[in-house]
């Protein structure tokens, strides 16, 4: 029993602690700064632990890859929306430009036929199953997986932008308290959706025969 409990709650404890850094903390600051610092700094210093995270992480994996450029240039577009002058608003709507230019990086590799999602694809096969890099190398040409890795690519796209804009709409509807309450939901609910997403899509193209005889036409030596 012990080896199906321990997986499970490995993975748990360290959704939890993700959790706490980067939805709990920042509100806890916050709301204990903003009294004496004022909303500016506040905001500041709350978005530090989630920061810290990435960078953590980053360090840990000790991989550069697609994700960890992604994961880097994200820190370094919160660094920039922290430098300079504005109101607590204008700082929350600049945080929020880094899903936003993500989304649209994603919405440009596809206008330059060189879907994001087939190299992030790429770069967790080559981390996880390496013998397998081959034969999904082996696709990158073939028209079928070409047009899946583009509608995945701008379906991650589109959901990225229509999160950026609920999370703006939502800067101006709601206290900066409620702000850090309401958006990680948006932010993690948007992910999450995304990802179920793509692997409902990835059962329904492996359920169709063209696609598997596409597979198939892949491992032929």
């Amino acid at each position: 029993m012990s080896r199906f409990i321990h997986p499970f709650w490995h993975h748990g404890a360290r959704l939890a602690a993700e959790l706490g850094v980067n939805c709990v903390l920042p509100l806890l600051i916050y709301d204990q700064l903003a009294p004496t610092l004022g909303d500016v700094r506040a905001l500041m210093a709350s978005s530090v632990p989630p920061m810290l995270w990435a960078i953590i992480e980053f360090v840990r994996r000790r991989r550069l890859d697609a994700v960890s450029v992604m994961v880097l240039g994200g820190i370094a577009l919160s660094l920039l929306a922290m430098i300079g002058s504005g109101s607590a608003r204008f700082l929350q709507l600049r945080e929020n430009l880094v899903t936003a230019l993500i989304g649209m990086v994603f919405l440009g590799s596809v206008l330059v036929r060189r879907p994001l999602i087939y190299y992030l694809a790429r770069a967790g096969i080559e981390r996880s199953a390496p013998d397998q890099a081959a034969v999904f190398e082996a696709l990158r040409h073939q028209p079928h997986f070409h047009r899946a890795m583009t509608v995945m690519t701008l379906t991650w796209g589109v959901g990225l932008l229509l999160s950026t804009a609920a999370a703006c709409v939502l800067v101006f509807s709601v206290s900066i308290h409620e702000y850090l309450i309401v958006q990680p939901f948006i932010g993690y609910g948007t992910m999450g959706l995304l990802v179920l997403w793509t692997l409902g899509y990835r059962r329904y193209l492996q359920k169709r025969a063209d696609w598997a005889a596409v597979l198939e036409s892949a491992q032929e030596p």
